[in-house]
């Protein structure tokens, strides 16, 4: 397959889901409503009461808001949009159409992860330009972010979201549904994966979930626990085992994606 039919295609895979109103319009909602209320929120307590609330802005806006964005929201929209984009031939019926054409299974399955990450971030960017205007506006003359932390800030926020979307693509591919891949994918999320990280008795085995692999990476603290480095999570790991980690969910999830694409009835 040439460079030129895989950037086509990629560029087809990309409108499909763009053209989803439903997936885009609460993709948006989801990644710019809660960071509106944060700061709406933020600053009327701050009005109210200045001496007790700090600014809604500053650093500490931006590390509150950028948690919002990287390891809440953020992840939501990217399985949103991974699994409309893994699942969405096979539940439209488009799927037969893709294959008569002759093109490889395979490359149907390839170009819909960037098309995916590419989506998403275009989301994300969108919640991180918002990140961005509360943190200033809301500065009330403290401390505001420099330009490294806020372009780690970014950068943290694209690798979180990308992993995700791409594994979403794998496993919505792999399961073929929609309402299934998202429901898992939200729940391990936001429920599993916590909780499996506050149990202590697992141990090391607990370095295997991939929302603790992806806060190795944060530049800001999220959360209270022991941490590495210059944030707190629950689990400690080296950048090694982290980068590890992120990786094997990728192969294994998107393998299967591929799997399940070229051997799936047509």
């Amino acid at each position: 397959m040439s460079t030129t039919i895989a950037a086509q295609m990629i560029g087809a895979d990309f409108l499909k889901v763009r053209k989803r109103r439903g997936t885009m319009i609460w993709s948006f909602v989801l990644a710019l409503l809660p960071l509106l209320i944060f700061f709406i929120v933020r600053a009327a307590d701050h009005s109210s009461n200045p001496a007790e609330h700090a600014p809604a802005g500053g650093v500490g806006g931006f590390t509150d808001a950028l948690r919002i964005v990287a390891f809440i929201f953020g992840p939501v929209t990217a399985i949103l949009i991974g699994s409309d984009a893994g699942a969405g031939d096979a539940a439209s019926g488009v799927f037969r159409d893709l294959v008569v054409t002759g093109r490889s299974r395979l490359a149907l399955f390839a170009t819909r992860v960037p098309a995916a990450i590419a989506l998403t971030w275009i989301v994300v960017l969108t919640g991180y330009a918002l990140t961005l205007i509360g943190t200033f506006v809301f500065a009330g003359g403290s401390p505001t972010p420099g330009g490294a932390l806020i372009a780690n800030g970014l950068g943290f926020a694209l690798l979180s979201t990308g992993v995700i979307c791409a594994v979403a693509v794998g496993f919505a591919s792999l399961t073929a549904s929609r309402p299934a891949a998202l429901t898992v994918l939200i729940v391990w999320e936001l429920i599993a994966s916590p909780i499996l990280t506050n149990i202590t008795e697992l141990g090391n085995a607990r370095e295997l979930v991939l929302r603790e692999a992806i806060a190795h990476f944060s530049p800001v603290s999220l959360g209270d626990g022991g941490g590495h480095g210059p944030f707190k999570s629950v689990v400690t790991m080296s950048l090694g085992a982290a980068i590890s980690v992120a990786i094997v969910w990728l192969v294994v999830f998107l393998a299967l994606g591929a799997w399940r694409t070229r051997t799936m009835d047509a």
